[in-house]
């Protein structure tokens, strides 16, 4: 019988940083990630592809802000653009899937969701915005467009720049949960909750509205791998593996940890918001509520024997 998986690649999969973000870049990228997972098909697994978007969705932003100053194009809020980098991620993902596919053999069909996730309006998350989004800034950039503009801008962990941080609530219930489990477990890929779902929530009774927010995408990918029975949660990120004290001398790489000893590192302030600490809580999220392991791990080794790190109920 075949067994499921959701893999949740990191907006970087697609535009890497340094890069300009064209579409023949997102593209090749989109390719080489696809590759790895033909390690999960040869391994019987039936799989259902989340994003992020957090590249992607700033720049649409700034596309949509540069449109609307000049042009007086209707500036669109947070929400449509999260649909928009949906759309389009979701579409470059299933072409060069395909293409790695038909390279490989293999026939599937690749079925693209736009998913709205419901989330709380009153959620903490809106009071301290920590997901990051957009090209990386210096600090004087950084500076001189808060200076004129409602922006909060972060410091990035890894010392790459300062980047637009919006607010990221938590994911509380997944629409066509139902319908993404039963066309994976039919055979066929499944691209859903992009860039965490589209933010909405019930503006009156049984009437939905859309709110400027960016769901974290591998939390939002914890609760669907929940909700639909997966068997294994992979989060790909761009280290192989977890590590303590990370980019300082005294860094260690994790090959396995229980979910006691990642509450523990979390307590301890061992992995930083918007990059990795959303992505331990996610596979906590996941093990508590299905006993199934985690793997957080670079893309080139998904799939791989030891490869990342496993995050075990015990």
């Amino acid at each position: 019988m075949s067994k499921l998986a959701v893999v949740a690649f990191g907006g970087n999969a697609l535009l890497r940083a340094g890069q300009k973000g064209t579409i023949e870049e997102q593209e090749q990228n989109a390719y080489e990630a696809s590759k790895n997972l033909i390690n999960l098909i040869d391994r019987n697994f039936n799989l259902v592809l989340t994003h992020g978007n957090g590249p992607q969705v700033g720049n649409i932003l700034l596309a949509n802000s540069a449109g609307h100053e000049k042009y007086g194009i209707p500036d669109m809020p947070l929400d449509v653009s999260v649909a928009y980098s949906q759309g389009f991620i979701g579409y470059i993902l299933e072409q060069q899937l395909r293409n790695v596919l038909v390279a490989e053999d293999l026939d599937r069909d690749i079925i693209s969701i736009i998913t709205q996730v419901l989330v709380n309006k009153d959620d903490d998350a809106f009071k301290n915005p920590t997901k990051p989004i957009g090209p990386y800034f210096t600090r004087e950039a950084a500076e001189r467009i808060s200076k004129t503009s409602n922006v909060i801008f972060k410091e990035d962990p890894a010392g790459r720049g300062w980047r637009k941080v919006v607010a990221s609530p938590t994911p509380l219930v997944i629409f066509n949960r139902r319908s993404i489990e039963k066309i994976a477990r039919e055979g066929h890929i499944v691209i859903a909750v992009g860039g965490g779902g589209i933010p909405c929530y019930y503006v009156a009774e049984n009437k939905l509205q859309g709110i400027d927010a960016v769901i974290d995408k591998d939390v939002a990918s914890a609760l669907l791998a929940s909700q639909i029975r997966a068997d294994k949660l992979f989060i790909l990120t761009d280290v192989p593996k977890v590590c303590l004290n990370f980019n300082t001398p005294q860094e260690k790489t994790i090959d396995r940890m229980s979910i006691s000893e990642a509450k523990k590192y979390l307590e301890e302030g061992q992995f930083a918001e918007g990059s990795m600490a959303p992505k331990i809580r996610a596979a906590i999220h996941f093990i508590e509520r299905s006993g199934k392991d985690t793997i957080i791990t670079d893309t080139k080794l998904l799939g791989v024997d030891n490869g990342g790190t496993r995050i075990t109920i015990v």
